[in-house]
């Protein structure tokens, strides 16, 4: 049933641009059943019209659970859930100079929206005894951004529950695990203050960002039937600044 990518159903939140939009192309062309989930109508409609058949647009806020709950209850078994969904917030802020409103939107997305999607289908991927669920942290979750309170606390906050929940399901055929880019060119980082990239940039042994398709590629294999005996781990994809 799992042996190729035609026979899946995979969900990607943050569907509409970045990392999201870049690995429901490639699944779409596997020739998967893709649903990309996000609020922007408008891109993820301009999405279907070029991928095609194998992409179906959902519109859903990951940050309510009310809405989450209902719209995967309406959706198929998914055999792969892929949270790419978040925002960075405001950045270049010393702590103490932080809007608390604007730390808990960044939670909101971050945390509590893929704190509710797994929550959806976990139960459905235990009871089918397969699935592959991966949450896209950030290298910023371990060593923590100076600048980038809200953005590396609820990444660091995502690796936590994928620990957590990847030993939850330990031999059910269903895997939990995350994933710590470094700085990957998408329309998120080139929205930051050049001083923030730097600042992220020079941090990396390679001396580069890295490339959408070094992460799709490295998505592929964690979401991967093949895949089966790494759980509650997350993956680097730092260009040699995480060693550990």
């Amino acid at each position: 049933m799992h042996q190729g990518w035609k026979t899946q159903n995979i969900v990607v939140t943050g569907a509409a641009s970045g990392l999201g939009r870049a690995l429901c192309a490639r699944f779409a062309d596997l020739e998967a059943s893709v649903r990309g989930i996000d609020i922007n109508k408008s891109q993820l409609d301009e999405m279907r019209a070029a991928l095609g058949e194998n992409f179906l647009p959902v519109i859903c806020d990951v940050a309510n659970w009310e809405e989450v709950a209902d719209v995967f209850a309406r959706l198929p078994p998914a055999d792969v859930l892929v949270n790419s969904a978040g925002i960075t917030g405001q950045t270049n802020l010393k702590s103490d100079e932080t809007d608390p409103r604007d730390v808990e939107r960044v939670f909101r997305i971050n945390f509590f929206g893929s704190y509710h999607t797994s929550k959806a289908v976990l139960p459905q991927m235990v009871k089918r005894r397969y699935g592959r669920l991966l949450h896209i942290a950030s290298i910023a979750g371990k060593e923590g951004n100076a600048g980038m309170l809200a953005y590396s606390a609820s990444k660091a906050a995502v690796i936590g529950m994928t620990k957590v929940q990847g030993k939850e399901v330990a031999g059910t055929g269903v895997t939990v695990n995350a994933l710590a880019p470094a700085v990957i060119r998408t329309p998120m980082v080139a929205g930051l203050p050049e001083q923030q990239v730097k600042y992220m940039t020079d941090k990396i042994p390679m001396g580069r960002c890295g490339t959408l398709d070094e992460l799709v590629a490295m998505v592929e294999f964690i979401v991967s039937p093949a895949c089966g005996f790494t759980t509650g781990f997350t993956f680097d994809l730092s260009g040699g600044r995480a060693t550990y």
